[in-house]
């Protein structure tokens, strides 16, 4: 798999620690010296696009926002965007030939919502797109934020400056905002198990006894569901073919109902994720006696 489809299934940016199981080092040099891939410090790599997003916010004297501005601050996203976010002053109007290259927003924003004159702050961005996005979109870029260490009690308190409809708005999505998710993968597949009735996950649960132990994705433990996203990492050789079947055979014999989504799947047909879904717990309810005894 090449270096620009990893990331993009990384949510735009990622760690070489998350590439290296996937990419020789010798084709993450090459993507940078063709420029399809840029260093972003600590580190960190992602797609070419964020730097010409911030030439086109810069261009058109405008502020680079939601998630433009989450790409900037090393965030992952759900999927990278087809137009540089950006936020303009409320009034303020574009030319025709400025406007094809970005999306636009509204907004009057504080001083100390920017950053160095053309970004907004990290939990500003985080705002925005709690505002803006479809909820699982925004979900992705609270649970970057939080792994890349800003606290949702800051992105909170910068919330109470807006009136009770938006703060709503970004409450829900703080409410389920979690650093366990690993990936924006996880973070749209934990959005998707919140539109279930009667499915309650928890992130990376442990499972674990008699010489097993086994960290799944997401857990619904009154239920004995686990949920796992299964991404872009190489399960093609015999050693990880004979540590998978291991895993999820002692998950069954633990009692546990594994489900196991692909990237495609979770991203392109969240109708059969959730239809596989509604259809688990509704037959767990139904056999609750054959439940998991133990984690």
């Amino acid at each position: 798999m090449d270096v620009s489809t990893v990331l993009a299934q990384c949510g735009g940016s990622a760690r070489w620690s998350q590439l290296r199981p996937v990419v020789r080092r010798r084709e993450l040099r090459r993507a940078v010296a063709d420029g399809s891939v840029v260093p972003l410090g600590r580190g960190r790599y992602g797609l070419s696009s964020l730097t010409a997003a911030r030439r086109t916010a810069e261009s058109v004297s405008a502020t680079a926002s939601h998630l433009t501005a989450a790409l900037h601050w090393g965030w992952a996203v759900k999927h990278e965007p087809d137009l540089a976010h950006v936020t303009l002053p409320r009034g303020r109007k574009l030319r025709e030939p400025a406007r094809s290259g970005v999306l636009r927003h509204w907004r009057d924003l504080a001083a100390d919502e920017l950053v160095d004159g053309w970004v907004t702050s990290p939990a500003r961005t985080v705002i925005d797109c709690c505002l803006d996005l479809p909820f699982d979109e925004a979900l992705a870029v609270a649970d970057s934020s939080w792994r890349d260490g800003l606290s949702p009690l800051v992105v909170r308190d910068l919330a109470l400056r807006l009136p009770p409809r938006s703060r709503r708005k970004i409450g829900r999505v703080l409410q389920h905002v979690d650093r366990g998710a690993a990936n924006p993968f996880e973070s749209v597949l934990r959005a998707l198990c919140l539109r279930v009735d009667g499915l309650s996950v928890v992130t990376q649960h442990v499972v674990k006894g008699s010489g097993f132990f086994a960290q799944v994705d997401l857990a619904d433990r009154s239920l004995g569901i686990v949920i796992e996203a299964e991404g872009f990492e190489n399960h093609g050789t015999r050693a990880a073919l004979k540590r998978d079947c291991r895993r999820y055979t002692g998950l069954a014999a633990r009692g546990w109902v594994v489900l196991r989504f692909t990237w495609d799947e979770v991203m392109f047909e969240p109708d059969y994720v959730l239809a596989a879904l509604r259809e688990t717990v509704a037959e767990r309810r139904r056999t609750a006696t054959n439940l998991p005894t133990a984690s």
